[in-house]
């Protein structure tokens, strides 16, 4: 793996919750994300497991055939502590400019707070359009959301996904892939993971919130997908789901050196379980 720790540092003006630095490696601007200390009584692990989901999520959304963030997987040492950490390349440049979605629901209807209920997204999205040449942006939106619903990400939220900008021709594409750090249960650590039954396993799997709601509840990504009530959602499960190659995922996953089998074969069962649900519902809607 990459150690980070000799590399160039910037003054970092990123946001989110993570710890993290503005490093420069081979000459490109990364966003390394740290693991964050846990905090919360009852807890069997020291830290979270953020840095190997933001790795994996990223990679899936690639092999799906995303547009996606570039992430190493690394070390820093601090203190005398080494660390892994997940150092995610810069996108951005001079004429690329990223707007993230909470940005554009700002300037939309200014008598409503845009949150993350669903039909002010879709409202969001249909103004946008009327500003910018792509228009795909919907399309986009449900198929990062079935990917989203694969890997189990609770934390698609408005700040961490949206439109790349071209400054010279201002034309808008949505933006690669970035910030899945909270995909595939980072909370849960690999002595608690040997601990796990199947059935434990399966409910984890299944039970997985989206942080976009519906009617002020979040959405549980299978139920939602299994009911196949959202015709945008139907359409986006069949653009997805032949691009999804189960095998290549798994390999992937195995290629990972620095982690554990147990946490290899977890990732595996899990997605391998909802992959499954989004198979069945994509053979009925077909």
């Amino acid at each position: 793996m990459v150690d980070f720790s000799s590399s160039i540092e910037e003054l970092n003006n990123y946001k989110g919750s993570e710890k993290k630095k503005t490093l420069i490696y081979n000459g490109k601007k990364y966003l390394v994300k740290f693991p964050d200390p846990i905090r919360e009584k009852n807890k069997n692990i020291s830290y979270i497991n953020n840095a190997f989901s933001e790795y994996v999520g990223s990679n899936i959304f690639k092999i799906i055939g995303f547009k996606a963030q570039n992430t190493i997987l690394g070390t820093y040492t601090y203190n005398g502590k080494k660390k892994i950490v997940c150092a995610c390349e810069d996108f951005t440049d001079g004429n690329h400019i990223l707007y993230e979605f909470e940005s554009l629901a700002l300037s939309s209807n200014p008598d409503k707070k845009i949150e993350t209920e669903l039909s002010d997204i879709l409202e969001v999205i249909e103004e946008t359009k009327k500003m910018i040449i792509e228009d795909d942006i919907k399309e986009k939106f449900w198929d990062m959301f079935i990917v989203d619903s694969l890997i189990g990400n609770t934390d698609r939220h408005n700040g961490n996904w949206g439109l790349l900008v071209n400054a010279r021709s201002d034309r808008a594409e949505f933006a690669p892939i970035y910030d899945c750090g909270s995909c595939l249960n980072p909370m849960i650590g690999d002595e608690e993971i040997k601990k796990l039954s199947d059935v434990e396993i399966k409910n984890l799997a299944i039970n997985c919130y989206s942080c976009i709601k519906e009617n002020g509840k979040k959405i549980n990504y299978m139920t939602f997908i299994k009911e196949h009530k959202n015709q945008d959602c139907n359409n986006a499960i069949k653009r997805i789901m032949p691009k999804v190659n189960i095998e290549k995922i798994n390999d992937f996953i195995d290629g990972i050196d620095c982690m554990q089998d147990i946490r290899k074969d977890f990732y595996k069962n899990i997605i391998m379980i909802r992959y499954q649900i989004l198979l069945d519902t994509f053979n009925k809607i077909i």
